[in-house]
């Protein structure tokens, strides 16, 4: 209705204008009044819209206002530390980054270091000396033939169809130039994505790219993709922070012949994503695909990615682990305040549990069972920037990455149209004119200088800590007010001990 409205106005405005020029002189102010009646005695008879059968005239202000609210409440109303969901200090943080403008702040913190949940980290006075390069993070178990050293910092699952062909060349030439990893998400490996940077490869659900024709997993598709030289590692995406346990929508007209020859689908047609796999049903099932993709493979790490929900099925796949003998390289953890170019309101609102939560939870879930130092843990929700990498660390993450981060550095400015294929600044939409506006030969540059630059900032918060290795990093060095109460995360959420929850049940 909005955007009717909205081509209604523009067509009047643009009629008015040239009737204006040609008459105006002679008879402007009452053909003004002419129109305005003639309007005004249209709407009293339309019987679509309210708001304009009651007032016909001044009611398409409220239209005119309501079209223009997210510019107007994000750049008059909202602070610069109020704003959602990414208040404009985060933005800032990363378009400063992303352009290698000044990094610093005057004045002081604008946050409030009083208030409820304030976090901060814990210095020493006597601070190590800064690590002359990027750590990286071995990734593969006791299975993997082809293990890979990842960066701390890397581009979190997107799309190519949720995101333009213009984004998607830009992240992985970004990604190829500062050596860190590009998660494909669950849209397949397009001509985007093999510009020489490292590929997570994502497989959902539907498995596009390496599907059957009635949408079951291919074997012979999927071994086809993973031998791709620029696939480093494999991700099963069990659910997705912003819609877990829902499957999602690719609507037909964002489904065009590219995107539907890349995902193994039939073009111009709505593709509805079932929430769950049909190549397995049970922790077991799970494993033993996890086992198939590795020998697929030819032994490149496989994982997997959730925002927790039951508590029970995580601990029940950690179980079968130690009895299978089958266990995973790494795991991803989604929280459900995770980003998402559309979901069902509900979905994002009140299914899953939270970020950090649930990065406490499957860290100390696997430690408890033995499983830590052979699993690796990645971590992805509202990772913006050094300080949120290395709070993720101190919780027990080996590895993170960004995606809404990652979108910022592109040039997004969170305009909140994601959903309707009309993005400003061309990052999710994939209309020529207006994916135009991205030009890959700039934006993946801010996309390297974003990602190195952030890191650089985590080198010096983890020197300021004290910390001279990589797993350095602890809860005692990161602390939260509570109920009025400063606390260590390491007295809120006290540490579990390697194997201990073995020695309970077999005690």
């Amino acid at each position: 209705m909005r955007e009717a409205i909205k081509f209604t106005f523009i067509l009047g405005a643009i009629i008015a204008a040239i009737i204006g020029v040609i008459i105006w002189p002679l008879y402007g102010f009452s053909i003004l009044i002419l129109l305005v009646f003639g309007l005004g005695i249209y709407n009293l008879e339309q019987k679509k819209h309210t708001i304009l059968r009651n007032f016909p005239v001044i009611g398409y202000v409220r239209y005119m206002m309501e079209m223009i609210a997210p510019e107007l409440h994000q750049y008059l109303v909202e602070s610069d530390v109020d704003g959602t969901p990414v208040d404009r200090n985060h933005r800032s943080y990363i378009y400063e980054r992303a352009k290698r403008q000044n990094k610093t702040h005057p004045f002081g913190t604008e946050l409030n270091v009083e208030e409820e949940y304030y976090k901060w980290m814990e210095h020493s006075i006597y601070p190590a000396e800064k690590l002359k390069a990027f750590p990286r993070v071995p990734i593969g178990g006791k299975d993997c033939k082809q293990p890979y050293s990842a960066s701390l910092f890397n581009i979190s699952a997107m799309s190519f169809g949720a995101l333009s062909k213009n984004a998607v060349e830009a992240l992985n030439l970004g990604a190829k130039t500062g050596n860190f990893f590009h998660d494909t998400g669950e849209g397949g490996i397009s001509e985007y994505h093999r510009k020489g940077g490292d590929l997570v490869y994502e497989v959902g659900t539907n498995y596009f790219g390496c599907r059957t024709e009635n949408g079951n997993f291919s074997p012979e598709k999927f071994k086809e993709k993973a031998a791709y030289p620029e696939v480093k590692m494999i991700e099963i995406k069990l659910s997705q922070g912003a819609k877990p346990g829902h499957g999602g929508v690719l609507p037909a007209e964002k489904n065009n012949e590219e995107i539907a020859e890349i995902r193994g689908v039939k073009p111009h047609t709505t593709v509805l994503l079932p929430p769950g796999h049909s190549a397995f049903k049970d922790a077991e099932g799970l494993l033993k695909f996890v086992q198939q993709m590795c020998e697929l493979s030819n032994g490149k790490p496989i994982g997997f990615k959730l925002c927790i929900g039951s508590k029970a099925e995580f601990i029940q796949i950690c179980q079968k682990m130690l009895e299978t003998g089958i266990k995973p390289d790494f795991i991803t953890v989604d929280g459900s305040e995770g980003g998402t170019g559309a979901a069902p309101i509900d979905f994002s609102n009140y299914v899953g549990m939270p970020w950090e939560s649930a990065l406490i939870f499957v860290v100390d879930t696997l430690r408890g069972y033995g499983l830590k130092e052979e699993v690796k843990v990645l971590t992805a929700t509202k990772i913006f920037t050094a300080f949120d990498i290395f709070k993720a660390l101190c919780i027990g993450a080996d590895v993170c990455n960004s995606a809404r981060g990652m979108m910022f550095a592109l040039g997004c400015i969170q305009a909140l149209k994601c959903d309707t294929n009309k993005c400003p600044t061309g990052v999710t939409t994939n209309d020529p004119s207006l994916r135009r506006g991205l030009v890959v030969s700039d934006k993946w540059k801010r996309v390297k200088n974003y990602q190195e630059q952030t890191l650089e900032e985590f080198l010096e918060l983890f020197a300021a800590a004290g910390c001279k290795k990589l797993y350095d990093p602890n809860r005692s060095l990161i602390y939260k007010k509570l109920k009025g109460k400063i606390s260590s995360y390491e007295e809120l959420y006290p540490s579990v001990s390697m194997g201990s929850y073995l020695t309970n049940q077999t005690g």
